[in-house]
C-alpha cells in the first residue's frame, strides 16, 4: 500500500536514506524544507541512493516557527499525509538550552500536535540513551513523573544536544497522550554508514571518530575493555523505521535500533585501524579522566572531541528482542556490522 508521507529532517543523513527507501517503495513524500528551492538537489541525492526523487515535493516551513511556519496551502498538503516521520533536530555540540530547545524540543511538539490534529500516525526518531534507564536517573530525569524533571539541570549534565533529545522525547509522549495521537518511537544507536555503499556524512559521530583515528588524535581507548559504542547501519535503521511506521501493531511501541553484534570499543577501533592500515591504540584512558581533560580550554577542538559525546560510550547492554521480532516479521536482514564499518572507512578514504 502506498501511503502519502510527511518528513521533517529529510535533508539530513538519515533523512536522505529514509526518502530514498520510501520513494523506492512508491510512497509520495512531502519534505519540510527551510529552503524549498533546494528540492532539485535533494531529489538528485535521493536518486543516487536508489530512490525516486520525482515522488518528492517540498513544503516551505521551519521547526523553530509557530505552526512550523506553514502557509495555508502547505498545511493542506501536509494534512494529506497518513504517516509523519519526524527526524528534525538541531545537531551540534555546545548548544545552549535555548538553542537546543528551539528546534529539537519545541519543533517536535509542534509536529506531534500537527500529526494528532489531522489523524496522522507519527514516527519519531529519538535516541538509544533513552533505553538506558540507569543513565537517565543518574542525569536527573524523573522517569515516574517526567514533568517534574529539572530540565535545565539535565542540560547542564549532558549538554544541549542530548538534553534536548531527552526532553523532546518526554514532551512528545505527554503531548500525544493528551491529544490521543498515534505514536511510534525508534531509538537509534550511533549510525554507521550504508552497509553496501558505506555512504556517510563527515559530521556524523562515527565519521568523526574514524577521522580522529586516521589523524592520530585518538591515541588511547576511552573507558575499559567493557565499553562499547553501539552502532546501526543507516539502511537497516531506515528499513526498521518504515516497517514500524506502517504497521498498526507498532502504535504505542518504542523500537531500539541497535546492533548487539557491535564489537567493544577496542575491537571496533581494531577493525577501523586495520582498514586504515594503522596500528590501533592499545592503552586505556578512564572516561572520567578524559572528561576532566576536555574541560581544558582549546583541548576539545584540538582533539576534535566533545565531552558531550562521551556519554554514548558505555558498558550497558540492551534488550533487542522486540527489534528482532519486528525485523523477522518483515524479513529485514541485519547487515554484518563489522563489514559495514570497513565499508564506511573505505567510503571516507576515497
Amino acid at each position: 500500500m502506498r501511503e502519502e508521507c510527511f518528513v521533517t529532517g529529510g535533508t539530513g543523513y538519515i533523512g536522505q536514506h529514509l526518502l530514498a527507501q520510501l520513494t523506492a517503495k512508491g510512497h509520495p513524500v512531502s519534505v519540510l524544507m527551510r529552503k524549498p528551492e533546494g528540492l532539485p538537489a535533494l531529489q538528485q541525492l535521493v536518486n543516487q541512493h536508489g530512490g525516486d526523487g520525482s515522488l518528492l515535493s517540498a513544503v516551505a516551513g521551519d521547526l523553530a516557527k509557530p505552526e512550523l511556519g506553514l502557509s495555508a496551502e502547505a498545511l493542506l498538503q501536509v494534512q494529506r499525509a497518513k504517516v509523519v516521520f519526524h527526524l528534525g533536530a538541531h545537531f551540534a555540540w555546545g548548544l545552549s538550552l535555548e538553542q537546543a530547545r528551539a528546534v529539537t524540543v519545541n519543533g517536535a511538539v509542534r509536529v506531534a500536535q500537527l500529526a494528532a490534529k489531522h489523524g496522522s500516525r507519527l514516527l519519531m526518531l529519538s535516541g538509544f540513551m533513552l533505553e538506558n534507564h540507569a543513565h537517565l536517573r543518574r542525569v536527573g530525569v524523573d522517569l515516574e513523573q517526567p514533568q517534574r524533571t529539572d530540565w535545565p539541570a539535565v542540560y547542564r549534565r549532558v549538554g544541549g544536544y542530548e538534553g534536548s533529545k531527552l526532553e523532546a522525547h518526554f514532551k512528545v509522549l505527554e503531548c500525544m497522550r493528551a491529544l490521543g495521537g498515534e505514536l511510534t518511537i525508534v531509538h537509534p544507536a550511533t549510525v554507521c554508514g550504508h552497509s553496501q555503499t558505506g555512504h556517510i556524512l563527515p559530521a556524523q559521530p562515527l565519521a568523526e571518530l574514524i577521522s580522529n583515528l586516521a589523524s592520530g588524535k585518538l591515541s588511547a581507548i576511552p573507558g575499559t575493555a567493557q565499553h562499547w559504542l553501539p552502532l546501526v547501519t543507516v539502511d537497516f535503521l531506515v528499513a526498521l523505521m518504515i516497517a514500524a511506521a506502517l504497521d498498526p501493531s507498532q502504535v504505542g511501541q518504542q523500537i531500539l535500533a541497535l546492533d548487539e553484534h557491535t564489537p567493544n570499543l577496542p575491537g571496533m577501533l581494531g577493525v577501523l585501524a586495520e582498514r586504515l592500515k594503522l596500528k590501533p591504540p592499545r592503552r586505556f584512558m578512564p572516561i572520567g579522566v578524559l572528561r576532566w581533560l576536555l574541560k581544558i580550554p582549546g583541548l576539545p577542538k584540538l582533539l576534535s572531541t566533545s565531552p558531550e559525546s562521551l556519554d554514548f560510550i558505555q558498558t550497558t547492554r540492551f534488550d533487542t528482542s522486540a527489534t528482532k521480532a519486528l525485523a523477522l516479521k518483515y524479513q529485514l536482514r541485519w547487515p554484518d556490522i563489522t563489514q559495514a564499518m570497513q565499508t564506511t572507512v573505505t567510503y571516507l578514504a576515497r
